[in-house]
């Protein structure tokens, strides 16, 4: 298997370009490739939109592209932990897209795996239902969701082998795996990054195939 290429944080965040949709993993910044983010910020990047859990804290994972106004639209589950977001949606500065949290992680699985849409109950009869299809089943409304891909993805794993073979501990396998099948440039900022076959390969939650290139984090 081939090796991945090694970059940087910088060389990561030069292949985000201004109005490209990115997914950015992790769950309140548990779990976010804050090296990469720092990166972007500091590359100025613009009129971005960010598919995540949440929008993270004013000084921690994408609330940082958020305070820096980097972010054009956001879609996410949950917002209210960086003030600074609403803030900014209230000015009209931001776009949101809030969406229930269980939708949200099987709207990025149907994008990674090549499905037109999501078919759930959450929603419906509020305004999370507006202008979307319903499909009935067995005399029961559904709502179709439809699936979310993005141009890049970042994530962050505990570890790595040479050949992008990934670890997630914990919380941090909240979006981070998933999010790894559903964008066309996968990079991932590892913890530790260790040679092929350092161990049993049934301990890898996400195949190297799906990532691109690694970061070595901290």
């Amino acid at each position: 298997m081939l090796e991945k290429e090694r970059i940087t944080p910088q060389h990561a965040a030069a292949m985000v370009k201004d109005g490209m949709t990115v997914m950015i993993g992790g769950f309140m910044a548990v779990g976010t490739p804050e090296m990469i983010i720092n990166a972007l910020v500091a590359s100025g990047v613009r009129n971005l939109t960010i598919i995540a859990n949440d929008s993270g804290f004013t000084d921690r994972g994408i609330g940082k592209l958020v305070v820096n106004k980097q972010v054009k639209k956001i879609i996410a589950s949950h917002i209210g932990l960086n003030p600074e977001t609403g803030k900014q949606i209230s000015r009209g500065e931001l776009e949101a897209e809030l969406v229930p949290q269980g939708t949200l992680v099987e709207r990025i699985r149907a994008g990674g795996a090549g499905l037109g849409g999501v078919l759930t109950r959450t929603g419906l009869g509020t305004v999370v239902a507006d202008g979307k299809q319903q499909v009935v089943i067995a005399g029961r409304p559904w709502l179709l969701e439809p699936p979310l891909q993005a141009d890049i993805a970042l994530i962050r794993c505990s570890e790595a082998d040479l050949a992008g073979n990934a670890v997630f501990n914990k919380t941090a396998k909240n979006f981070n795996p998933i999010m790894a099948t559903a964008a066309r440039v996968v990079i991932a900022e590892c913890e530790s990054i260790v040679p092929m076959d350092c161990g049993a390969a049934d301990r890898y939650h996400t195949p190297g195939i799906f990532i691109d290139y690694l970061v070595q984090g901290e």
